[in-house]
């Protein structure tokens, strides 16, 4: 028989180490009470410290049927229904804690997102930010949306670039055969594409942008490559 010790230390390696990543971080930096954005059916490991209401637009019954890929996935009970760019039922200053998890990317106007996510944290509060590298993922063959059309989305509204989002999306990632078609089906349905995509060097020029065109306040206090993704650990300044 396999000791205790034995089985519980070959439990741990066998714990993906993405994961594994993401929980020592939140388990660094996660105190108190806050939101977490668009969990699904992947939320993040919080300290027993960490006290998560889940935010999403959508109901869980509504949310499968809007994402069949996942009809059989079990999803996180959302108790806050809000647009998570917006987190407009979310008070000034409430939370402890924003966790969003490959949220930005979907978001249209990821600096007034940013915004809101730092607008709901009080002072010394704490935004953990996962992003994808687009390098890594189903979004390899995307170019980079450069900073300048980010920038545009916020101060014009994202409506003049919304179509062409959903064709390059059509195009390079779903690659289908009739893409202006599907990304008619796509847009009518309101499906929830990765709008952007951007590399390492990239996230980093948008939260300064965000900083500067917003006037936010806060500190990277953590960078860290983890596999496909990017972590932010943001901490508002008091």
């Amino acid at each position: 028989m396999i000791g205790v010790s034995r089985l519980v230390s070959r439990l741990r390696r066998t714990v993906d180490p993405a994961r594994r990543r993401r929980r020592e971080i939140a388990g660094r930096y996660l105190r108190g009470k806050g939101i977490e954005i668009g969990a699904l059916h992947n939320p993040l490991d919080v300290p027993r410290s960490a006290h998560v209401r889940y935010v999403d637009h959508l109901p869980v019954g509504e949310l499968r049927r809007h994402y069949p890929e996942l009809a059989s996935a079990p999803l996180v009970e959302v108790d806050v229904l809000d647009d998570g760019e917006r987190l407009a039922t979310i008070g000034d200053g409430t939370q402890d804690f924003v966790i969003a998890n490959h949220f930005l990317e979907h978001c249209e106007d990821p600096l007034g997102a940013l915004g809101n996510m730092i607008r709901v944290l009080g002072p010394g509060g704490v935004l953990y930010l996962a992003v994808p590298d687009k390098r890594y993922t189903f979004d390899a063959a995307r170019p980079v949306t450069p900073t300048e059309h980010v920038l545009r989305d916020h101060r014009e509204g994202p409506e003049s670039s919304r179509r062409a989002h959903y064709e390059e999306w059509a195009r390079l990632v779903d690659k289908v055969d009739e893409p202006e078609a599907h990304a008619t089906a796509l847009l009518d349905r309101g499906y929830s594409i990765h709008f952007h995509a951007w590399t390492q060097a990239e996230l980093l020029d948008v939260l300064r942008t965000a900083a500067d065109e917003l006037e936010l306040d806060f500190d990277i206090e953590l960078m860290l490559k983890n596999r496909h993704e990017v972590i932010f650990v943001l901490r508002r300044n008091g």
